[in-house]
């Protein structure tokens, strides 16, 4: 149980010890809630933080399933069993993938504003999130980053189901993890405060202006 996502932050960075003070390393945090988490990551390593946003696509009627995700760079990582299982149009899966391409445009200009993404080409690329449950944001976040050719690609969450874990570790170069309990159920659930990170403390971390704690 964490307190929140910052001290999840600094239990997270005692794995990724060996990536402190280099040069080539980059910490990428998911928003909103993977970039408090993230923040703490970069600030133990002394390496650049920016942002890579990814956006779970729901099943309509019941978004908190999801059926993919999409991820800057006009990735798109889709949950066959689950649109097998629901029986979701092509038609449908394009509308929501609208909607939320929308969102995803819309964040990466209020975090970034003018200020262009940080090059990935030959970095080692730590990402970063609060958690992962299915784990289809994070692929989506790990295919999206290999278009850019880094070195290596780490994906570094708090908490994960193990399957979740042992699936991105058959795409990512690493994958870092504190905790993988049987009894997963949420990722809030293993927070004691896992309030809305928002909009305005992910530009005050990514600005480097502290924000929220949590």
């Amino acid at each position: 149980m964490y307190d929140d996502r910052a001290q999840a932050g600094r239990e997270l960075v005692r794995s990724l010890a060996g990536y402190a003070h280099r040069a080539d390393v980059m910490v990428l945090g998911l928003p909103r809630g993977g970039v408090p988490v993230a923040a703490e990551v970069a600030r133990v390593l002394v390496a650049p933080l920016d942002v890579f946003v990814v956006r779970k696509l729901g099943v309509p009627g019941h978004r908190e399933l999801a059926m993919g995700a999409i991820a800057s760079g006009g990735i798109r990582v889709m949950n066959d069993p689950v649109l097998r299982a629901a029986g979701i149009s092509e038609e449908a899966v394009e509308r929501v993938a609208a909607e939320e391409g929308a969102e995803l445009r819309r964040r990466e200009e209020i975090y970034r504003g003018e200020r262009p993404p940080l090059s990935l080409t030959g970095r080692v690329v730590i990402l970063v999130d609060d958690g992962l449950a299915t784990g289809a944001s994070m692929r989506a976040a790990v295919e999206a980053a290999r278009r850019y050719e880094p070195a290596r690609v780490v994906v570094a969450v708090p908490v994960a189901p193990a399957q979740s874990v042992r699936e991105l570790g058959t795409i990512a170069d690493e994958v870092v993890c504190c905790s993988t309990p049987a009894d997963f159920t949420a990722v809030g659930s293993h927070y004691r405060d896992f309030r809305e990170t928002t909009d305005d403390e992910v530009r005050a971390l990514l600005h480097g202006d502290g924000g929220s704690p949590g």
